[in-house]
């Protein structure tokens, strides 16, 4: 072949160079924006309240043991639960600020995620009885410093500087409290050392939600309240235990450990009646047993106690949906999802089972939906997804759940669950096809 017939016509040519200009150009630009903007989180777009609002992120443990994480942890917990006691304060649950633990984060992405304007973020270092703790309020908006400290103290010193960081968080934020504000914020439960501490690697234990640290969660939770027969959060947190078995349907005598729940609340609510959780717990309880007017007595007590307090207000959610007032339980599980906007599936779902209940179809579906994209081998969320298909009339799909309950829990009994759920929601889950 000769060179002229091998030779690349010139139009080519200058057809490739402009194409590989283009691909340059567009390279170049888009490497430009990229490094401006990044994908659009999942919970984008919340609107800042009305008042102050802020998120703790998880303390990180510079302790360099794992068995001090209960430590860094639980003081991010009772910061949050300090904060969450001022109700001219907005305050981001536990949950959500939780998942971005271990994970290297941004407080610009904190606040457009969490939809919140400050953000506390800081460390943690045990040595023998020593304890360092640092801390820093950041304004996410505007990237500023508001206010920074270390602490080098006691370990015996914990709630002298837990106290003090709140303070200064509450100062740097320009928010006027009344005495009695003050005290609520400030109120630790306990002055025993030892029994604050079991409590706190007790939260640990619990958050991991199986047989197994069930059983050292209530070990520790009995510890503290012997050391301090008169620390309310202990005999919360007894009572929670003892719920989760109920719920997980893990006891043997069901009605047996939801009265010594109820009895534990009660207990809590004498030693401290300001404990907003022991109130929301305690007319859930109300509610399961169909004492509606004590359960939204609590209920609503528990609200007003701790506006901020998502399980407060999911438990109202659940006070109002046993009551069969479906668009009240609806509101109120809104509420709890705007506080903990990355929820534990039981938000999502029992939102769901609400619009379902409710006769808003499409609402359910949406929520049950996230339910199980979020958890899909979670049996509740398999189920209300059964029923929010049923209820839509979309039979096929219903059925189609339904084997995925069955793929679950091969045991699952309708009878049995009938013991605990409406009418409306087992004719449900009867016409696709469970028994």
């Amino acid at each position: 072949m000769s060179e002229e017939r091998r030779a690349v016509p010139r139009w080519w040519k200058k057809a490739a160079f402009s194409l590989a200009a283009i691909l340059i150009v567009g390279a170049v630009t888009w490497a430009i924006w990229s490094s401006y903007i990044r994908p659009v989180p999942p919970t984008a777009g919340l609107e800042l309240p009305d008042k102050p609002s802020i998120a703790v992120l998880p303390f990180s443990n510079l302790s360099g043991d794992p068995k001090q994480e209960y430590l860094s942890d639980g003081i991010s917990e009772e910061i949050i639960s300090a904060l969450s006691r001022v109700p001219k304060l907005f305050v981001i649950a536990r949950n959500s600020t939780f998942t971005y633990k271990g994970k290297p984060v941004k407080v610009q992405q904190v606040s457009e995620e969490l939809g919140v304007q400050y953000v506390l973020e800081g460390s943690v270092k045990k040595s023998g009885e020593k304890i360092r703790i640092t801390a820093q309020l950041i304004d996410a908006l505007t990237g500023r410093h508001l206010w920074a400290k270390r602490y080098d103290r006691n370990l015996d010193d914990i709630f002298a500087v837990q106290d003090e960081i709140t303070k200064k968080i509450i100062l740097a934020m320009q928010i006027k409290l009344t005495e009695g504000e003050q005290a609520r914020a400030a109120a630790s439960g306990t002055n025993n050392l030892e029994a604050y501490l079991k409590c706190l690697q007790m939260k640990e234990y619990y958050n991991q939600s199986n047989i197994e640290t069930m059983a050292l969660a209530k070990q520790l939770a009995e510890e503290a309240i012997a050391l301090d027969p008169e620390y309310a959060w202990a005999y919360y947190a007894l009572a929670r235990n003892r719920l989760w078995y109920v719920w997980h349907d893990k006891s043997k005598s069901p009605k047996q450990s939801l009265a010594e729940a109820r009895q534990l609340l009660q207990k809590a609510i004498v030693l401290d009646e300001n404990l907003a959780e022991a109130h929301g717990l305690l007319g859930f309880i109300y509610a399961i047993e169909k004492q509606h007017d004590r359960a939204f007595a609590q209920g609503k007590k528990a609200v007003a106690l701790n506006p901020n307090s998502a399980m407060a207000h999911l438990w109202l959610g659940k006070v109002h949906t046993f009551a069969r007032r479906y668009e009240e339980s609806i509101s109120e599980y809104k509420i709890a999802i705007r506080l903990n906007p990355i929820p534990p599936n039981l938000y999502l779902w029992s939102l769901g089972l609400s619009y379902g209940l409710a006769g808003q179809d499409e609402e359910a579906i949406q929520w049950c939906e996230k339910a199980v994209d979020q958890a899909p081998d979670s049996l509740m969320a398999r189920i209300m997804m059964t029923a929010a298909y049923s209820w839509s009339g979309r039979d096929e799909e219903a059925r189609a759940e339904a084997a995925e309950v069955l793929r679950i829990d091969p045991n699952f009994s309708l009878e049995r669950f009938a013991k605990k759920a409406g009418p409306d929601l087992v004719r449900a889950l009867r016409k696709a096809g469970l028994k």
